[in-house]
């Protein structure tokens, strides 16, 4: 292993540019670093259980399979099916009218939340390569949403390296034009599913603002195999006198250049009232979706998008491919 001395330091590791923050190491136990496939797969299974196991039950019990050659990983394939995930206790929403108080999440004068992860003085490191990895689902549980998953990515690049405090970890380098990554990737939900989720969510954040959701409808139809219309009708109450239906279409593509648009935003309701508070809106969601999104622009040099693809049916389909 290479003394730290001779390679970038521990927040900018080998060809990393400048522009952007080197990722955190992650941990894998105690040095030496893992020699055998066997050894690997313990240790990334703990490392999940550690740093997601408050939010994410069954990982302990996830298959993971791993082969080492040298200080390169030949292949790693995680198995997330029947892994349920819920959203941290921070981010869950407050009872409405409830006061928040210190030491409490959302409380104006809480101190920041520490930085987590591993931040170790990196005293060696050697580089290797991830040279295939396979992540599944089939299937994951997302905030009560049934979600299918498959992934898989090629020649991912990182470091091994060596902590002052005895514990050992990968750290990974972004790929670049020299060194890029290809793979692909395909994630579906039911739309029933989908739906239902919305609905409990939505619900959630409105009765915070004391409006009742009493119904939601949402349709998703394809229109090619890039693009899409979404239609939301809902009904809403106010205290005793006010209730009405509100309605919102847009339509959603994605061009050959992998530009993300949001065009034709239509927000309505019958009820005058509501229309009102609509139409006060309405240049602010015109302005914020008036903006095209570049998703191979937010890309790193090595990451380059070549396809995604949007199938809703029975299920909502999202597949992209890397060239």
């Amino acid at each position: 292993m290479t003394d730290a001395a001779q390679r970038p330091s521990p927040d900018q590791p080998a060809d990393q540019p400048e522009s952007r923050p080197a990722p955190d190491p992650i941990p894998l136990g105690t040095a030496p670093r893992p020699a055998l496939g066997v050894d690997l797969e313990a240790r990334i299974r703990a490392t999940l259980t550690e740093e997601l196991g408050g939010q994410a039950l069954g990982l302990d019990r996830a298959p993971i399979t791993a082969e080492l050659d040298g200080a390169d990983i030949t292949s790693a394939v995680v198995d997330l099916s029947g892994v349920v995930v819920s959203l941290p206790q921070a981010a869950q929403p407050a009872h409405p009218g409830h006061a928040t108080y210190p030491g409490q999440p959302g409380h104006p004068g809480q101190a920041a939340p520490e930085r987590k992860g591993w931040h170790p003085e990196i005293v060696a490191r050697e580089p290797g390569t991830l040279h295939h990895l396979r992540i599944d689902a089939h299937q994951l549980v997302a905030v009560d949403l049934p979600v299918d998953i498959t992934a898989e990515v090629t020649n991912l690049r990182f470091d091994w390296v060596d902590g002052a405090d005895g514990r050992v970890g990968l750290q990974p380098v972004e790929p670049d034009a020299d060194h890029p990554v290809s793979g692909h990737a395909r994630v579906a939900v039911d739309k029933a599913g989908l739906v239902a989720t919305a609905r409990g969510v939505l619900a959630v954040v409105l009765q915070q603002q004391g409006i009742t959701l009493t119904a939601l409808d949402l349709d998703l139809v394809s229109q090619g195999p890039r693009a899409a219309t979404l239609r939301v009708d809902a009904a809403i109450k106010k205290g005793v006198f006010l209730s009405a239906r509100v309605q919102a279409t847009a339509s959603v593509s994605v061009d050959e250049n992998m530009v993300l648009a949001v065009r034709d935003v239509q927000l309505g309701s019958s009820n005058p009232l509501v229309a009102a508070l609509l139409g006060t809106i309405r240049g602010k969601v015109e302005a914020a979706t008036s903006r095209d999104i570049d998703l191979a622009e937010k890309l790193p040099d090595g990451v380059r998008l070549a396809d995604v693809r949007l199938d809703a049916g029975e299920q909502l389909v999202i597949s992209a491919r890397l060239a």
